[in-house]
């Protein structure tokens, strides 16, 4: 899913998509979407009960690996309507919100 598209989900009020950082803490506690919830990725297979199952799901991390591994382990796992944000936040931060710091 591009930037872009990301940011005419996250318009709708409220927001009917889930938005998954699989960051460390360190790189969310440096720059974040918003909403978004945060489960580092070697912990998202542990608490996937945190994860829903009724929403689309939107999957990143800093330039969209990790997120991309996730989202196929969501989908492994069941989850039907799930999307790797292609780029990363670094890509949001350049096309959608440059307030968003780039590191």
């Amino acid at each position: 899913m591009s930037p872009q598209a990301l940011a005419s989900l996250l318009s709708e009020k409220p927001p009917k998509v889930f938005v998954l950082d699989v960051r460390e803490p360190e790189e969310r506690a440096v720059a974040a979407i918003q909403p978004s919830a945060h489960i580092p990725m070697d912990d998202v297979e542990g608490r996937l009960s945190e994860i829903p199952r009724d929403r689309p799901i939107v999957v990143y991390c800093h330039h969209g690996s990790r997120s991309f591994m996730i989202a196929s382990l969501l989908e492994g796992e069941g989850f039907e309507d799930v999307a790797n944000l292609t780029g990363g936040i670094d890509a949001w931060s350049e096309r959608v919100d440059p307030k968003v710091p780039q590191y």
